[in-house]
């Protein structure tokens, strides 16, 4: 074991601190009587129980050891529903002590922190909300830092009403002390029905730093020079509820003075050719700041790609033809590298494989996010306008006519607004169009007619009650070869959602053409909710395809670390939010069959044509290609096509003439801009 002596030490001035800083909140009125479980006698994994601290009750209490993954797991007796479960700790040093917490091995609050309490022998309480099943729950706290847990003393568990209403939106969000690496932010508190415990500070979807309910400001200190930032904070309850986010901050740090460049990229490769395509590969670069910026590679003197990643391929190159290629390097504040070794690469003479070319413009638009052609042989297309709302007809010559709005769709000033757009497969005798939006108080499913080349101007309901954030709202769905409709639901910034059935959130779903549950549905005879999950575990989805095979992938954003590419399972759990792709207790969930660092893909959109994949990458700016294995098990190694050409690339579609269409949604973080129409619809050809 780690020993912990200078942690043990008094500090008795800070005691005082710490108890007034305590994380209390009153819980709601009780269901069932409150019972205690001492931690000695609970089993204990990589700790031991000790009792040379004064102010525990039982015999002892149990010392975590100093590592990642240390536990106490309790079995705990309980009716079915929600629990405070409140925990008894002491923590004499400054350090915060996050740990995650599980029920029967599924996620249920993560990063719940345990601050100093000023000595060892002050004890506090901290109490989080957790479903319990009835009879008999293992409730595990885990450590997740070196650090390892608090002491741990006692679990009271009480058996509560649900809390279904999150807090408030923090407000007043203010950014201050910029500086090349770090900036610090103040906020007012959100307010709750029974008590704030913790605020997420967010770029993105992804969070920078989290804190307890009682700091209301914290310096990020891991940003990047020469970068723009859009940040905002969100708040939590015990209950796992999360409120909206907070005003947004935009800014962008600046320069460090670093004249120093990275490093030159080593050992470029070819990883293969095509008729009209090379594939490149090189080793990392290093900067003394500690990150590169990005790749730029050069087609003799002409930069053709720019990526964050370590591969790229070059299209729209000529048969049997010699090309030389190199790579050079950039930190964040410019400095570039010496290029690479020289690599020249022939393509072949015949055959165009998996990978597209660019072939032609063909409309400009606002957001693009969603796009479906319709089964009448023009290669005409609808499209959704994200922050504007519109319906667009689209025709493969590019001509663009706006048909009107989604009623009722609002913006998020974030990821949300009129998203997913899918045409009946009975389209020719009903003229329904589906449309994903999000409205008022929810994101929602809803039908409209489109009728000798006019949109309705009502919409019915397909099925409401998605919840809703600025961040992380799916929206993605597509009829699979089953007849039924499919969509893509991202946990609203409550990752509890995820292993909820009792949530649609944090799922993919599975609805027949009405909105009623299909009674073939893993869970429907759990009823609720949970009639409509096809899986879960999910953070932020957004792709959807079907291979040769009938197989169902989708593509799925990450924290900040791993998105992933998965094959759907019926009824299968994907891990969110103990798991983020292969990282974290990944232990009885399905595994992604590939994985990305979150600055490479940011995966939304994706398309499969023969049994190859196209991901659109948001995050990474380019469009990942890979092919599924004979068995349909896997996929190879994936390829990154037009690298930084269009920029934020949102959605793949494949066309009724055997192309592919491409859109673009740049400048979409907060809200996009309405009134510019910026972004590009391309069409991509094979051959």
């Amino acid at each position: 074991m780690t020993p912990r002596t200078l942690r043990r030490r008094l500090v008795s001035s800070a005691a005082a601190l710490a108890a007034a800083l305590a994380l209390t909140s009153a819980p709601p009125t009780a269901t069932a009587a409150p019972t205690d479980y001492q931690a000695e006698s609970a089993t204990i994994s990589q700790g031991v129980v000790e009792s040379n601290h004064a102010g525990y009750t039982g015999t002892g209490f149990v010392n975590y050891d100093n590592l990642v993954g240390s536990y106490v797991e309790w079995t705990v007796t309980a009716p079915a529903g929600p629990a405070d479960v409140t925990l008894r700790f002491a923590n004499g040093t400054t350090a915060t002590r996050p740990m995650d917490w599980t029920v029967n091995g599924v996620s249920g609050a993560v990063g719940i922190t345990y601050p100093g309490t000023g000595d060892w022998t002050v004890w506090q309480t901290k109490t989080v909300r957790l479903q319990l099943v009835a009879g008999t729950n293992k409730i595990r706290a885990r450590a997740t830092t070196a650090d390892g847990g608090p002491n741990a003393d006692k679990l009271t568990v009480n058996p509560t009403s649900d809390d279904a209403t999150p807090p408030s939106a923090p407000s007043n969000l203010a950014v201050s002390n910029i500086k090349s690496n770090a900036a610090t932010f103040t906020w007012s508190a959100a307010t709750d029905n029974v008590g704030v415990v913790r605020y997420e500070i967010n770029r993105g979807g992804n969070v920078l730093k989290v804190v307890d309910a009682n700091t209301l400001s914290a310096t990020v200190d891991t940003l990047t020079a020469n970068t723009s930032y859009d940040v905002s904070v969100g708040a939590f309850d015990a209950a796992g509820n999360a409120s909206q986010q907070s005003n947004v901050v935009t800014f962008t740090t600046p320069g460090s003075g670093d004249t120093q460049p990275p490093t030159t990229p080593g050992n470029l490769r070819s990883t293969g050719a095509t008729a009209n395509s090379v594939s490149l590969a090189w080793n990392a670069s290093t900067d003394n700041s500690g990150s590169i910026a990005g790749y730029d590679v050069y087609q003799g003197a002409t930069k053709v790609a720019t990526t964050g990643s370590l591969t790229t391929t070059v299209t729209g190159l000529t048969p049997n033809t010699s090309y030389t290629f190199t790579v050079k390097a950039r930190d964040p504040d410019g400095n570039a590298s010496a290029a690479s070794n020289a690599v020249t690469v022939r393509t072949s003479a015949t055959g165009a494989g998996g990978i597209p070319a660019y072939d032609k413009d063909i409309a400009k638009v606002d957001l693009g996010w969603s796009v479906a052609f319709l089964p009448d042989g023009s290669g005409t297309a609808l499209v959704t306008e994200r922050d504007r709302f519109e319906v667009l007809r689209v025709t493969a010559s590019g001509q663009k006519t706006t048909l009107g709005k989604v009623p009722g769709a609002v913006t998020t000033t974030g990821e949300g607004g009129l998203l997913g757009l899918a045409i009946s497969p009975n389209f020719t005798t009903d003229h329904w169009v589906y449309f994903y939006h999000t409205a008022a108080n929810d994101n929602r499913i809803v039908r409209m007619k489109y009728e000798n080349g006019v949109l309705g101007t009502t919409s019915e309901p397909v099925l409401t009650g998605l919840a809703k954030n600025r961040y992380h709202n799916g929206g993605r769905i597509a009829f699979g070869p089953d007849g039924k409709l499919y969509a893509t639901v991202g946990d609203a910034k409550n990752s509890g959602n995820a292993q909820n059935n009792g949530s649609l959130n944090g799922k993919i779903l599975r609805l027949n053409a009405d909105g009623t549950p299909p009674s073939d549905n893993p869970f429907f005879s759990t009823g609720g909710n949970a009639r409509y999950v096809w899986s879960r575990g999910h953070r932020n989805p957004q792709g959807l395809a079907w291979d040769s095979r009938g197989q169902l992938w989708a593509a799925e954003f990450g924290e900040n670390s791993q998105d992933e590419l998965n094959l759907i399972q019926k009824g299968g759990n994907y891990g969110w939010p103990a798991c983020e792709g292969t990282i974290g207790d990944c232990g009885g969930y399905i595994a992604p069959k590939r994985t990305w660092s979150t600055s490479q893909a940011g995966p939304s959109g994706i398309e499969i044509v023969n049994d190859w994949i196209y991901i659109a990458g948001v995050t990474g700016e380019q469009l990942w290609v890979t092919q599924i294995n004979s068995a349909g098990t896997g996929v190879g190694t994936p390829q990154a096509v037009f690298s930084g050409r269009w920029g934020r690339l949102r959605s793949v579609t494949k066309t009724p003439d055997g192309g592919l269409w491409l859109t673009s949604t740049n400048d979409d973080k907060n809200g996009g801009t309405p009134s510019g129409i910026d972004n590009v619809i391309v069409r991509l050809k094979f051959g």
